[in-house]
């Protein structure tokens, strides 16, 4: 019974982490915002530790996931370093 509950546990786990790890930036951001305002409303943590929970959960890894880095650049921007190495 005990492996049952253990096994069930970890598999929710991968389900909820593949779900918020595909899921559209907006929604994860608004999610995160929810979590964070709902944990520190519920007292668990402070005003400082939920903005700083809030950033963190709707942080992705990978490409595509920020704006600020422009490694990511479309192929047609002059800018990237890829686009520069592909120019004959």
């Amino acid at each position: 019974m005990t492996q049952n509950l253990i096994v069930g546990l970890i598999v929710a786990f991968a389900a909820f982490y593949a779900v918020w790890r595909w899921m559209p930036a907006a929604w994860r951001r608004a999610a995160a915002t929810r979590v964070a305002a709902g944990s520190h409303k519920a007292g668990l943590v402070d005003a400082q530790r939920a903005e700083a929970l809030a950033a963190s959960l709707a942080k992705s890894s990978g490409c595509g996931s920020c704006d600020s880095c422009g490694s990511c650049a479309t192929p047609g921007d002059k800018s990237s370093p890829s686009a520069q190495r592909a120019a004959p």
